[in-house]
């Protein structure tokens, strides 16, 4: 009898479902529809098949250096390199939100949630509040006390100044290691007695912890013997300087901004209950290449080639012309960041004013062994490397390279854990779907 009645429920059941799609293969229903909304500041670029590499004959790397097709699905990339004001937004989202923990921890109790608001459960760790503002004015003597700690301590003040210890902005972030998460190592846990299980997902959720604030000494050490006191004192933070690119931000601190935008977003979309976007990123050397040439596959420059001059004798891009006359191009250091015109794509400065960071590791033979479908190669250096495996792909040449860093096919590295006053960076996401229609119209559909 209880078999009779335990079949009858799964037919009630089966029974339900049938009716409701018909008995057919209809996919789940009720899901959220989708379309692709270019990113603010982001340009479409699409896929596309080319000859990576150099152009011209390259000298420092004539043994090692070769070109290769490579194929590289759609992307969005910031129109821009990231600047100065952008950079500050991301730097001052860790100030506050150091901030309202301290607030939270000294008893005022509006800078966390501690509770969910639907299950009533306790939060650990609790959530920052942000609704709640940030009294920085120090009106409040109390709010003045518990963040005294934020603040350069009296011995370390210039002329008595009040400043942020920029040395405690301090990011904390995730990462997921997909690549050891992939391997059949990686994913299954032998338990013996011929048990196979899966392992712990959080052994791949890479945590770390990372000072945000940019190396505005930069500007004076990576220049011996030269004057630059003045752009270390005033570039980062003056507003005469908003719209330039920034600098002095290593490889590490470009991947947590990326996050940072990523968690940003999400954190918004959640809000409207809408789906989440795709992670912001670093590009791949591979994509930064194509998005670099703009459609124009046997261009040695982004703007056409070959030369670095227009019919009027004008330079096209902000780099150390002749012998080093660095104002005969309109520049100096740094210029405005889209001071010059555009590539096919609509992308600025993508040759001269900084080079920019990409996410690959840097090694003489990745064309040999990369694969051609978004070329990439990755290493995840650790501190106790040796400098040899830290060095990542810089691409497009700065204000202070010759002409020969401009080619879309050039490339160089520097080390992850330094900072540069000639290095920037963009970012990067991947398109929702294969490609999308580009005409009339039709700016948002995807395919």
């Amino acid at each position: 009898m209880k078999k009779i009645i335990f079949l009858v429920f799964i037919i009630l059941i089966l029974s339900g479902c049938s009716q409701k799609q018909g008995g057919q293969l209809t996919g789940v229903e009720g899901r959220p529809e989708y379309m692709a909304v270019d990113p603010f500041g982001m340009l479409f670029i699409p896929m596309g098949n080319y000859n990576m590499g150099p152009s011209d004959q390259d000298v420092p790397w004539a043994m090692t250096t070769q070109a290769k097709s490579v194929s590289v699905q759609a992307f969005y990339m910031d129109e821009t390199e990231i600047t100065n004001n952008e950079y500050r937004q991301f730097v001052f989202w860790v100030k506050d939100s150091l901030a309202h923990k301290i607030l939270g921890d000294a008893g005022m109790e509006d800078h966390l949630i501690k509770i969910n608001s639907v299950t009533q459960e306790e939060l650990d760790p609790p959530y920052l509040n942000w609704e709640t503002e940030l009294d920085w004015s120090g009106e409040k003597e109390e709010v003045r006390t518990a963040l005294d700690e934020l603040y350069l301590p009296e011995n370390e003040r210039f002329y008595r100044r009040k400043e942020i210890d920029t040395r405690k902005l301090k990011f904390e972030f995730y990462w997921i290691d997909y690549e050891a998460a992939a391997k059949k190592s990686g994913r299954d846990l032998d338990l013996g007695n011929g048990i196979v299980d899966h392992k712990d997902r959080s052994l791949y959720i890479k945590k770390e912890v990372i000072n945000v604030y940019p190396d505005t000494l930069a500007w004076v050490h990576d220049l011996s013997y030269s004057f630059n006191e003045p752009m270390t004192n005033m570039y980062f933070w003056h507003p005469a300087y908003d719209n330039y690119p920034v600098v002095g931000v290593n490889w590490k601190q470009a991947r947590a901004f990326c996050i940072w935008r990523t968690q940003f977003m999400n954190s918004y979309l959640q809000t409207q209950q809408d789906p989440f976007v795709q992670d912001f990123r670093l590009p791949t050397e591979s994509e930064w290449e194509w998005a670099s040439r703009g459609g124009l596959e046997l261009s040695p420059y982004p703007w056409g080639g070959p030369y670095i001059r227009n019919s009027n004798g004008c330079f096209l891009a902000n780099y150390k012309p002749l012998r080093g006359n660095y104002v005969d191009d309109g520049g100096f250091h740094t210029v405005v960041v889209g001071h010059y015109n555009p590539n096919d794509f609509g992308l600025y400065d993508m040759a001269g004013n900084v080079a920019e960071w990409t996410s690959n590791a840097f090694d003489e033979s990745a064309y040999n062994f990369s694969h051609d479908l978004n070329q990439d190669y990755t290493y995840e250096a650790k501190e106790t490397d040796p400098p040899v495996l830290k060095r990542k792909v810089i691409r497009g040449g700065s204000w202070k390279d010759i002409g020969y860093y401009l080619q879309n096919g050039s490339k160089t590295y520097e080390y992850q854990d330094t900072a540069k006053c000639y290095i920037g960076f963009r970012c990067v996401q991947t398109f929702l779907g294969r490609d999308r229609n580009d005409g009339p119209g039709a700016s948002n559909v995807y395919q």
